[in-house]
């Protein structure tokens, strides 16, 4: 090999990695859209509240779509802060709104979308070690039934951020 291809080698290889960091560090970012490996699950708008200090729980909030020809199921996941995620259901029973885990995940079909928001399907971060700080990040996993585990960053809201918010903090 000569000095000349070795140099072009390197500098293809410099530039390859300066068009690929970005792109790494934009699927990291909080809040952004994240994939499975297999391309079904998109995940996006992935949110918390802040939590006073001593709380023990917090919810957690994100719109999934399943691209895939099967329907799949979100059957539980990890954060940083929590010691267990569960996915939970808040409905209406009887004039009385009533709080649920869902201990066999929740499906998700296949071209449907789900939000999960407060007052309906949302994840609750059991045993938090760490209060959730406004402004800040909190890595996590979500796992699925068929497409496997996505690595999300959830951003951190107001305490008492309501589910449209998004659309004015992106």
């Amino acid at each position: 090999m000569t000095i000349t291809t070795t140099r072009r080698t390197m500098l293809a290889s410099a530039a390859a990695l300066c068009w690929a960091w970005p792109l790494a560090a934009i699927a990291q970012q909080p809040g952004s859209e994240a994939r499975s490996t297999d391309g079904t699950i998109i995940v996006q708008q992935t949110w918390t509240r802040a939590t006073p200090n001593g709380a023990k729980v917090a919810g957690g909030f994100l719109t999934v779509t399943n691209k895939g020809t099967e329907p799949d199921q979100l059957i539980g996941g990890s954060a940083d802060i929590a010691g267990r995620i569960e996915i939970h259901e808040m409905a209406m029973a009887d004039g009385v709104m009533k709080m649920r885990e869902l201990s066999k995940g929740l499906t998700i079909a296949p071209g449907a979308s789900v939000e999960l928001k407060p007052g309906g399907f949302h994840l609750m971060f059991m045993d938090i070690k760490q209060p959730a700080v406004e402004g800040g990040a909190i890595k996590g996993t979500l796992l699925f039934r068929r497409a496997g585990a996505v690595e999300v960053v959830y951003t951190v809201r107001p305490l008492g951020a309501a589910a449209d918010a998004h659309k004015t903090h992106k």
